[in-house]
């Protein structure tokens, strides 16, 4: 499978829009738009016709809530706060009877509502004073690429490639790791949308052998601490909708599940369902 992401931005007399063109993962999203909906909707689904997509996704505002669903769109998701404290709402169309279709969807609602039944605990336990917590900087890259290459034998976007990490650390993400001898073995990012004053809690791995400690649940801590700096105050994640660990610590750190996405990426060996998880960090900070 080609790895391969691009942006393309349009700019048409009545309307602009911003696409994230993922062919890795055989779907377009609509990242933004201002302007005609419906242009903005036949641009992209002009797009998606010729890149042989098949799933086409809208980061929806509420004001386009009717005409999306009106246009064969079914929402998804919601990231509460996501446009500068307005709701952003997932809005999803299909190309394919078997993009649409899942086989684990009911098992995934029980792994939700069990996840849900949790008593939050919010002390953290600190792990064993071998492993050492760092923000990650590009002399880190390689060593932060070979742990996601061991985890992950699929992941839908190239960290795999030290060049992407510090790329995308260029670009403004924030990755903390615990370090364990001389190697990372657990890692998570902060993706930060600056204009939105949004941010993407995201890449998180942890090698099965130190899975006993609870790392994932202070990289996330830490990750939000070094948002609230920022001003940034809508944070959200999106886990593996089979993975009941990661939701369960999303739960236990203060997030509300906010729905499913379909079929959304490529994680491991096949598509993966994946749970929208949402939280406000200016109330979190009270």
């Amino acid at each position: 499978m080609n790895n391969t992401a691009s942006v393309k931005k349009v700019k048409k007399e009545n309307f602009s829009a911003e696409m994230y063109i993922d062919s890795f993962n055989n779907r377009i999203r609509v990242d933004d738009y201002l302007g005609n909906l419906e242009e903005a909707i036949r641009e992209a689904e002009a797009t998606a016709k010729e890149q042989q997509s098949e799933k086409l996704i809208f980061r929806g505002r509420a004001e386009s809530y009717t005409e999306l669903l009106a246009h064969g769109f079914q929402c998804e998701a919601i990231i509460d706060g996501y446009f500068l404290g307005s709701d952003q709402y997932f809005f999803c169309k299909y190309y394919t009877d078997q993009r649409r279709a899942s086989v684990h969807w009911i098992k995934e609602d029980d792994i939700v509502k069990n996840v849900l039944a949790i008593e939050r605990i919010r002390a953290v336990n600190m792990p064993p004073t071998e492993y050492k917590l760092k923000k990650i900087t590009y002399e880190d890259a390689e060593k932060l690429a070979a742990l996601y290459r061991e985890v992950f034998q699929i992941y839908p976007t190239p960290l795999h490639d030290p060049v992407y990490i510090k790329k995308t650390m260029k670009e403004g993400t924030i990755y903390y790791a615990f370090q364990f001898g001389d190697d990372l073995v657990s890692a998570a990012s902060a993706e930060v949308n600056l204009f939105y004053k949004n941010a993407e809690l995201t890449d998180c791995a942890t090698l099965p052998s130190h899975r006993k400690h609870g790392l994932m649940k202070i990289l996330l801590e830490k990750l939000e601490e070094d948002l609230q700096s920022q001003g940034i105050f809508c944070a959200y994640s999106i886990a593996r909708a089979l993975s009941f660990g990661m939701n369960a610590v999303l739960h236990q750190l203060g997030y509300a599940y906010r729905g499913r996405l379909l079929n959304n990426c490529y994680i491991f060996d096949k598509l993966e369902n994946m749970n929208v998880w949402v939280k406000d960090l200016a109330e979190a900070a009270d």
